[in-house]
């Protein structure tokens, strides 16, 4: 039985995919609620917290041999909890808990691990320097990973900024022509959700572990030209822009990429390894559907 230890939004989409091939999948949660939600979906829900080591005790029963794990765990702020503990201690815990013989351990990590901001192209080899909490962290669970015996079937995969359906930020900004407090020149990164489900499948069947991949559409588009596209799609007016204050990530549902970000993910080394076909290739295309599905 495959595993997903953070079942949400990029989770869920792994989670369908896994059940339309008809192979069986487990979730865990905290929440008896998202419990019964995921149950009702088809999936075995394993009622336990990344945090608490105890409750882990029954994943070695859950796994076969061969078996591919996802850690796709996010960051929820009302749990009073410090990133740490969750990402690396998290982490630890749950690897801690594995039994030896899981085939991979995919983990969902950041391009945030990347504090480039000059508008350069970076790769999987490019200096990780994190400028910010959110990057450092994703970081040093990556490191906690690959230093622990289960390492060695570990599959990084750093996303950018991730996008779809509920995921689309600013649109009342946008509706009441209130200036944007980001950079217009700035570059984003993105990744539709289903892609990245996309990328977590063919991960698991292509990717000769360990390897870390950057994981984008390859389109790297400035701010300033993905709002005009919205403001277009929406039919609000133009966009305007503030200057951008320096504060730290935003950890909103609606994932609106670090505002004092500036670089470009190349992604050519997941293009020529493991070859996903993108359903959302620009971003164009991925808010065109978005869009006409709220319709």
């Amino acid at each position: 039985m495959r595993l997903i230890v953070g079942c949400g939004y990029v989770g869920m989409r792994v989670a369908r995919r896994w059940l339309a091939e008809e192979q069986p999948v487990a979730a865990i949660t905290r929440s008896a609620r998202r419990a019964e939600e995921f149950r009702n979906a088809g999936l075995f829900p394993v009622l336990a917290d990344v945090t608490q080591p105890q409750s882990l005790a029954a994943l070695p029963e859950l796994i076969e041999p061969g078996e591919t794990i996802l850690f796709a765990v996010g960051y929820d702020r009302a749990s009073g909890l410090a990133m740490r503990e969750v990402y690396v201690a998290g982490l630890v815990n749950v690897l801690n808990a594995l039994p030896g013989h899981i085939g991979k351990i995919i983990y969902i990590s950041s391009t945030g691990v990347y504090g480039q901001n000059g508008g350069e192209w970076i790769d999987e080899d490019s200096p990780t320097e994190p400028r910010r909490e959110g990057g450092r962290v994703c970081l040093e669970a990556e490191r906690a990973l690959l230093a622990h015996p289960l390492g060695t079937k570990s599959v990084i995969l750093r996303l950018a900024g991730i996008y779809g359906p509920g995921r689309v930020p600013n649109r009342a900004e946008l509706e009441s022509a209130a200036p944007l407090a980001v950079d217009p020149h700035g570059y984003l990164n993105l990744i539709h959700g289903d892609d990245a489900a996309a990328v977590v499948l063919a991960a698991e069947a292509k990717a000769v572990p360990p390897r870390t991949y950057l994981v984008s559409d390859g389109n790297p588009v400035p701010r300033g030209d993905y709002y005009a596209e919205l403001a277009r799609l929406w039919q609000t007016p133009p966009p305007r822009f503030a200057s951008p204050h320096s504060a730290e990530p935003q950890t909103s549902t609606t994932n609106e990429p670090r505002r004092g970000s500036d670089k470009r993910v190349n992604a050519a080394r997941l293009q020529r390894e493991l070859s996903p076909v993108l359903q959302y290739p620009d971003y164009r295309i991925g808010l065109a559907a978005i869009i006409s599905g709220e319709v």
